[in-house]
């Protein structure tokens, strides 16, 4: 069954007519998806784990506001890149600097050296500015276009692509073994 499918079975429809998608069926659905976002954003799983659940404590208590909106997961998703925003400033003094120590590409088959490559990714997204860390999160991680990314961040779709542009180009410099072409090269409003 596909995600619109699912949607479309969750939703009921409130007094006045409209489509009123259920708490316990949204979390349902997007749990697994906020958990790969927060987990990229913090960085550490058990803060992954305690962004999605205050994400989703909030997003409970607004519900009905939510609901009623075009695009609860993009509502949501907000709340979740907000929460990472106040957290990494509130935090960021407090964490000192880890350097990863290098790109080197994990042999096939090697489970601990993926891991560890995905460790490294983590950490070479921690150091980026939060705004071009999100950017890069809701564009990789979410697959979300340019305009949308734009519209969930209330940006322009120019600052967008020039925030991803320099986000990665930090990222290959961090990981000069692994600097050939992006595997999906970004078109503005696809996805």
């Amino acid at each position: 069954m596909d995600l619109a499918t699912e949607w479309t079975l969750r939703a009921g429809l409130d007094e006045a007519g409209s489509a009123q998608i259920d708490f316990p069926g949204f979390v349902a659905t997007r749990s697994a998806a906020l958990f790969r976002g927060a987990l990229v954003l913090t960085g550490n799983r058990e803060a992954a784990e305690d962004l999605v659940q205050e994400t989703l404590e909030r997003a409970c208590r607004k519900w009905r506001t939510i609901a009623a909106k075009d695009a609860p997961d993009a509502y949501v998703r907000r709340i979740m890149v907000n929460l990472a925003n106040d957290r990494w400033r509130r935090f960021r003094r407090m964490v000192p600097h880890q350097d990863s120590g290098g790109g080197e590409r994990a042999a096939p088959g090697d489970e601990y050296g993926r891991i560890d490559s995905r460790d490294q990714l983590v950490r070479a997204l921690q150091r980026l500015p939060m705004r071009m860390r999100t950017v890069v999160v809701l564009r990789y991680f979410h697959d979300l276009s340019d305009a949308e990314i734009a519209a969930d961040l209330r940006i322009s779709p120019s600052t967008v692509r020039s925030q991803l542009a320099r986000g990665m180009e930090k990222l290959r410099s961090q990981f000069p073994a692994l600097s050939g072409p992006s595997p999906r090269q970004p078109t503005e409003g696809t996805r």
